[in-house]
């Protein structure tokens, strides 16, 4: 079966927790696309010595394998600026489009997460979410989870960094974070995650029944 869930939305809104646990419920594969854009970025910084090189971010991008996933690096302040960059690049989104296109129409299912997967990457994706929050409580979810990992910053600059990516993915010329005319909104500003989750769950089951004979 080949049948793909595109879930988009902004940073810290809880789709990467929602698409782990669809992918897992359902037995589908699960790409993170966030993760891509991460690892060109880190590898565009150590190369470049903290510079973003564009010429660079391209070759790295076309070089790019499922070995340089490594979420344990990629999950930095750092990382995310610098994966905002480059995400803006047309030629890094271009050569990382295939990949994210093959993993889409892969046998057995997929969802992928990102910024433009049900608008750019999957536009004929069977089930599209957009999932959402409000500023403050992303900025909370996402200062969370840099304390506990021993970052140190505070919510304030974690707000402002949250805004500047929105700002950034929202109005870049290439494909700019929107949510698609045919997706669900699912906003999770006042869900728990078991209800987020069975909320997309329930829209992905009504719609594996519709197709079926």
């Amino acid at each position: 079966m080949q049948f793909t869930v595109a879930i988009d939305g902004p940073a810290a809104a809880g789709k990467g927790t929602i698409s782990r646990e669809v992918a897992a419920h359902f037995g589908f594969a699960h790409l993170d696309t966030g993760l891509l854009y991460r690892a060109v970025g880190h590898r565009t910084l150590e190369a470049g010595r903290g510079v973003i090189d564009p010429v660079m971010a391209e070759e790295l991008a076309k070089r790019l394998s499922p070995d340089d996933l490594d979420e344990t690096k990629l999950r930095t302040p750092m990382v995310a600026r610098a994966a905002s960059r480059v995400a803006a690049m047309p030629e890094v989104r271009k050569a990382l489009v295939a990949f994210q296109k093959d993993f889409a129409r892969r046998k057995g299912g997929a969802v992928l997460d990102g910024r433009d997967i049900g608008t750019v990457i999957c536009p004929e994706a069977e089930v599209k979410l957009f999932v959402t929050a409000s500023n403050t409580v992303r900025a909370e979810r996402r200062f969370q989870e840099l304390i506990a990992k021993g970052t140190d910053t505070t919510i304030e600059q974690v707000l402002s960094d949250l805004e500047a990516r929105d700002a950034r993915d929202s109005e870049r010329d290439t494909a700019p974070l929107a949510q698609a005319a045919d997706a669900l909104l699912l906003d999770t500003t006042e869900l728990s995650i078991d209800a987020a989750v069975a909320e997309a769950v329930a829209c992905i089951q009504k719609r594996i029944e519709q197709g079926r004979p």
